[in-house]
């Protein structure tokens, strides 16, 4: 935990044995890093310490949120007027127990950092999560977001996961199955939004398997340098530089770190869309980005997910450009980037200008990723 400040310790207090704080600042819980403060603050591993704050909200009627590693999430300048329990805890325990030959069982504490996992799963020659090297956040956001890139997701190799269940103050756990995953959602952030705090996730890998390379930026890495056949660890490894070339690797040294990843989803359109998408960028259907849509859209065949980064540069967006404050990533468009002093309303201004350019060029409106936290009022659960 970080020290607290002594501004902080002033408003220092316990309930029921759980330290609180006052007043802190979220914007350096956040890979963003804007954002003003929380009433109150928790910080714990321990899941009777997460009911005892949730208990600790509801006694004074204010509303709670669940922070994790703040990389998926944007905070308005007034700050939160309720608890904000950040989960920490960073165990993580391998077993064979459940899987069948040729697989293995990891489960983690869901304050671990995510990228931690992919390294000791390459370690290990587990193959399933190799392509989400370098993401940051942490374990506890996996599902709720059904994290994913390169042709990956974390549903397609999550067995089970344990959460708190905050309206029945108990543990609970879901197989994959119950989560409802499809592209970038669940339960989690669906239709059970704020009721589950996560605090474990068992994930099942294969062993010995190769490397999963369906996306044209890996293949294209390791064509360039002559390699027939990576490893798990040099397609991690790849991952990780091609990441950072589009500033999506947290570096203190890169200013296009300090952002939220990918600010926009990528969009799930009909096929039908196509055509007159590759009339407006004047090329041909198969040039223009496509990928199958992913688990969740059905008809099959009948929808496919379109590039919001080329979306945005087809509305004339481009890298670097910026409006007050923030701008857009010099090396990826996708990513909003705080350039020093943003506000979260400059980000919201920035983040509308996007949309309604977008749509007004090509008819297809962009979803964000990042959660939204303190900008409307939250009554308490």
């Amino acid at each position: 935990m970080r020290t607290p400040s002594r501004s902080i310790l002033s408003g220092l207090h316990y309930s029921r044995g759980v330290m609180i704080l006052e007043q802190v600042p979220l914007a350096q819980y956040t890979t963003l890093g804007v954002g003003g403060p929380a009433r109150w603050f928790v910080e714990t591993s321990r899941e009777a310490e997460m009911l005892a704050a949730v208990r600790f909200a509801r006694l004074r009627r204010v509303p709670y949120f669940i922070l994790g590693g703040g990389s998926n999430l944007l905070v308005s300048d007034e700050g939160f007027p309720g608890v904000v329990i950040r989960i920490t805890g960073t165990g993580s325990e391998w077993s064979d127990e459940g899987a069948g030959d040729g697989f293995a069982r990891i489960t983690v504490d869901a304050g671990a950092g995510w990228d931690s996992v992919v390294r000791l799963a390459v370690e290990r020659n587990c193959a399933g999560i190799e392509c989400l090297a370098g993401i940051p956040g942490s374990v506890g956001g996996t599902p709720v977001q059904n994290v994913g890139a390169y042709g990956q997701e974390v549903s397609r190799t999550i067995v089970s996961v344990r959460a708190l269940d905050l309206e029945a103050e108990k543990v609970v756990h879901f197989s994959a199955a119950d989560c409802g995953f499809t592209y970038r959602r669940s339960i989690f952030n669906t239709t059970h939004k704020g009721r589950y705090a996560i605090t474990h996730v068992q994930y099942e890998l294969k062993l010995d398997e190769p490397p999963h390379l369906a996306y044209r930026d890996v293949k294209q890495y390791f064509v360039e340098r002559g390699i027939a056949q990576p490893t798990l660890a040099e397609t991690a490894a790849a991952v990780r530089i091609i990441r950072a070339r589009k500033g999506m690797v947290l570096a203190a040294d890169d200013p296009d770190s300090r952002s939220a990843g990918s600010f926009f989803k990528n969009p799930v359109v009909a096929v039908a869309t196509v055509p007159s998408l590759a009339a407006i960028a004047g090329c041909r259907v198969d040039e223009v980005p496509q990928y199958p849509p992913g688990a969740g859209f059905a008809p099959e065949g009948e929808r496919v997910k379109i590039s919001a980064a080329w979306l945005m540069e087809l509305a004339g967006f481009r890298k670097g450009s910026s409006m007050g404050h923030p701008g857009l990533s010099s090396k990826h468009v996708l990513a909003i980037v705080n350039r020093g002093g943003s506000t979260a309303a400059e980000i919201v201004a920035l983040r509308d200008a996007v949309i309604q350019g977008v749509f007004a060029h090509t008819a297809v409106r962009l979803e964000q990723e990042p959660v939204m936290l303190g900008f409307a009022p939250m009554d308490p659960h």
